[in-house]
């Protein structure tokens, strides 16, 4: 699609009285006589890292074809309808996230593959691949990366081999940190402590940008907005329905109806953050190590950790698949919502990659090989529709390192990242 009227900054913001509100990628920021689409093929994907624990059971997570075309099996059937954009990786290991107290390593390692015996600041052995990558794509974006988690505790993402970047729980927080940025302390404050909706505040400001607008950009800024407003009263809900977002006890945890809107809210956010260009690098912890949530929704009422220890008995089994599904049909939720934002000739998803995966392989037995591990997306030329599966030993850093790779970050940021062998260039 070309233009021909004068174009928008890529950095156009709705704003007024201290709330900001950042915007989709709209036809009018595309300079003229320039293709829409070369507009987006040229920009570096977004890389996602989305993590769940105690593993996966292997026979319900491993297709039992490879190539493409590859069957679903039941924890990962509600990925099915987006098979397009489903890579399996199978047969993977890592070494450096294996210790007699898995628990206690098991988050820390998925992204550096590195124990924490080893870190080291001098040599900056330890920085997580999220963080390698924000160095880079984070200068193309307000905020370099973006951690969440829907249960607090826990670390994922490492800045420095020392330094852990906390994971926001609380959506309310994220929303006012992506959308009411103020101008002041006091603006922001007064933002956080009114009950009007956020984009009360940008009324003016949106009426005069729909005036320079075409009819489609004017549609595709009302959905927007609407997504913003959706969010809103489902972080007032959440609010109102808990009585605290930042402390959670260590004991079985509910209602599973609040859990799993707090699930979606999050995704949602991460969601608007990717359309919106705040960020291009986001991790987020699904569920904490050895969790004590219990799924009555799913009829599962022992917590999810010792269900984890099935022990070879069927019931623990079935209740473990179930909720294991449940985990990936949330997120399929988050992933749909992708292919529907709509971005140049395709969409958010065509321009991401995303690892969905644990750092545990079977729960029972606490080890790290195979790993359960699957990449969303087909930002970087990933083919997608296929399952790759590699020989015994195969490190999982080099998935990790292939997503940096796609992603466009120097080689040489790369190429000694743990116990690498190399990128797989059949994704």
């Amino acid at each position: 699609m070309f233009l021909t009227k004068k174009h928008l900054s890529r950095r156009t913001v709705l704003k007024g009285a201290g709330a900001t509100i950042a915007l989709p990628l709209l036809d009018a920021m595309i300079p003229a006589g320039t293709l829409l689409a070369q507009t987006v093929a040229a920009a570096s994907p977004r890389l996602g890292f989305i993590y769940f624990p105690h593993g996966a059971l292997q026979d319900e997570w491993t297709p039992t074809q490879t190539g493409r075309d590859f069957d679903f099996p039941f924890i990962l059937k509600p990925l099915e309808p987006v098979r397009e954009h489903v890579t399996v990786i199978s047969g993977l290991r890592n070494k450096g996230g294996e210790s007699s107290s898995p628990h206690g390593i098991i988050e820390e390692t998925w992204l550096n593959c590195v124990n924490p015996r080893l870190r080291s600041v001098k040599t900056g052995v330890g920085i997580t691949v999220d963080q390698i990558a924000a160095r880079h794509l984070g200068k193309e974006t307000s905020l370099p990366s973006l951690e969440l988690c829907a249960e607090p505790g826990g670390m994922i993402s490492f800045r420095t081999p020392d330094q852990p970047l906390p994971m926001e729980n609380n959506p309310r927080k994220v929303f006012f940190g992506m959308f009411g940025q103020g101008d002041t302390q006091e603006e922001r404050q007064a933002i956080l402590k009114t009950t009007d909706s956020l984009l009360d505040y940008v009324r003016e400001s949106t009426t005069s940008l729909n005036r320079r607008l075409d009819v489609a950009d004017r549609a595709r800024v009302s959905d927007y907005l609407d997504s913003v407003r959706e969010i809103e009263l489902r972080v007032q809900k959440l609010e109102q329905s808990a009585h605290s977002l930042d402390e959670l006890p260590g004991a079985p945890l509910g209602p599973p109806e609040d859990f799993g809107e707090l699930l979606g809210v999050q995704f949602e956010m991460l969601a608007l953050a990717w359309q919106t260009n705040r960020t291009k690098v986001a991790t987020m912890k699904m569920v904490e190590e050895a969790s004590m949530r219990t799924y009555p929704n799913l009829d599962v009422h022992e917590a999810f950790h010792p269900t984890s220890h099935w022990g070879g008995f069927p019931d623990r089994v079935a209740n473990l698949r179930k909720i294991q599904n449940y985990h990936t049909a949330v997120f399929a939720k988050f992933v749909q919502r992708l292919k529907e934002m709509r971005e140049g000739t395709g969409s958010v998803l065509d321009n991401s990659i995303i690892l969905f995966g644990s750092n545990m392989a079977n729960s029972d037995a606490h080890n790290n090989d195979p790993l359960p591990q699957a990449l969303i997306g087909r930002g970087g030329g990933i083919k997608g529709n296929q399952h790759l599966h590699y020989k015994q030993d195969t490190p999982h850093a080099n998935i990790l390192v292939t997503m940096l790779h796609r992603a466009g970050i120097p080689a040489q940021e790369i190429e000694k990242f743990a116990d690498t062998t190399g990128a797989f260039s059949e994704v």
